[in-house]
C-alpha cells in the first residue's frame, strides 16, 4: 500500500489578508495619483518656470530650458514657442502640433513637465494673519496652502473664502465654503491656484446686542446661531434685564429697517441688532 503524505497547507488565509490589505491600500491612493496628475496638467505656466520637454522615441528633442520674461521658449526645430500662459496640457498640445503641422514627426507624443517653479504668484487679502503676495513653489498648490502660507483666517474672518482669477482667457470667481473643506467629512472643493489668483476673505458677518446684558457690543454670527445663543454670547441678562419684550432691528430686503419681538428660537442675519429691555418690577 503506497504510504501518502498529506499535502503542505500553505496559511492562505494569511497570504490573502496581506495581499488584500496591499491592494486597497494601492487602490486608494489611485484617486490620489491620479487628481495629482490632473492638477500638474492643469498648471498654467509663467515666466521664470522652468521646463523638461521630451518626446517618445525622439531623444535628441528631449529639451530642459527656463521660460522668458515673454513667456517663449526656443525650441529644435520650431523655434520660439510661448509657452507662458499656457496650461501644461495646452503646450504639451502646442509642441505636438508644430512638430506634427512641420511635418517633422507623424504622431508625435510630447510629454511636458514643469520642474521649477518662479514665475507665478497669487493674492492673499482681508481678514487673513499675513496678507500679502506669495509664490506658487510648487505644482498644482491648493487654496488650503496659501492660506496657510498666509497664516490662517483671521479671528475676524468669514468662512466663505472668495477666489477669483482667470482660466482660459475668461473671468474666474469661486467661493469656497471652509468648513466643508476641514471638516470631519470634508466635502468641499480645494482649487488649485493659478498665476495671478487673488484669495480674498472677507469680515465674518455679526450683530450688535445693547441694552441690559453683560457685554454689549458686536457679537460674530455664527451659522445657524439664534436669539438665545446670542444673548448668551453677550454674557446674558444682567439683574435689571428681563428676556421678556425684546425687540430686534432687521433691515428688509428693500433697506427698510423694521422693529418686532423675536422668539427665542428665531435664526438671526447679518447686521441684526437685539434690545434687551429694563424690567420694570
Amino acid at each position: 500500500m503506497q504510504n501518502t503524505k498529506p499535502l503542505a497547507r500553505f496559511p492562505r488565509s494569511r497570504l490573502s489578508r496581506r495581499s488584500l490589505v496591499i491592494f486597497l491600500a494601492s487602490t486608494a491612493a489611485l484617486p490620489l495619483a491620479t487628481h495629482a496628475a490632473e492638477a500638474a496638467r492643469d498648471y498654467v505656466i509663467g515666466a521664470g518656470d522652468s521646463v523638461r520637454i521630451t518626446v517618445y522615441q525622439s531623444p535628441d528633442l528631449t529639451l530642459e530650458t527656463r521660460v522668458a520674461e515673454s513667456g517663449v521658449i526656443t525650441y529644435p526645430l520650431l523655434g520660439s514657442i510661448k509657452l507662458g500662459g499656457l496650461s501644461v496640457a495646452q503646450a504639451e498640445a502646442e509642441i505636438t502640433r508644430g512638430l506634427r503641422d512641420g511635418k517633422f514627426l507623424k504622431q508625435p507624443q510630447v510629454t511636458v513637465q514643469v520642474i521649477q517653479v518662479r514665475g507665478n504668484q497669487v493674492s492673499v487679502l482681508g481678514q487673513v494673519n499675513k496678507p500679502g503676495r506669495f509664490p506658487i513653489d510648487i505644482v498644482g498648490m491648493r487654496l488650503s496652502e496659501v492660506l496657510a502660507l498666509a497664516g490662517g483666517v483671521a479671528p475676524t474672518g468669514n468662512d466663505v473664502v472668495t477666489l477669483s482669477g482667470e482660466r482660459q482667457g475668461q473671468p474666474f470667481r469661486r467661493e469656497i465654503d471652509l468648513p466643508a473643506l476641514y471638516g470631519r467629512k470634508p466635502s468641499g472643493e480645494d482649487p488649485v491656484l493659478s498665476n495671478g489668483d487673488v484669495v480674498f476673505v472677507d469680515r465674518a458677518p455679526s450683530i450688535y446686542i445693547y441694552g441690559e446684558v453683560q457685554k454689549p457690543g458686536a457679537i460674530r454670527l455664527e451659522r445657524g446661531m439664534n436669539v438665545m445663543q446670542a444673548l448668551a454670547a453677550g454674557g446674558g441678562v444682567t439683574l435689571r434685564g428681563t428676556q421678556r419684550g425684546l425687540r430686534l432691528h432687521r433691515r428688509d430686503a428693500e433697506g427698510k429697517m423694521r422693529i418686532f419681538e423675536p422668539q427665542m428660537t428665531d435664526p438671526l442675519q447679518d447686521a441684526d441688532v437685539i434690545y434687551v429691555r429694563e424690567s420694570l418690577f
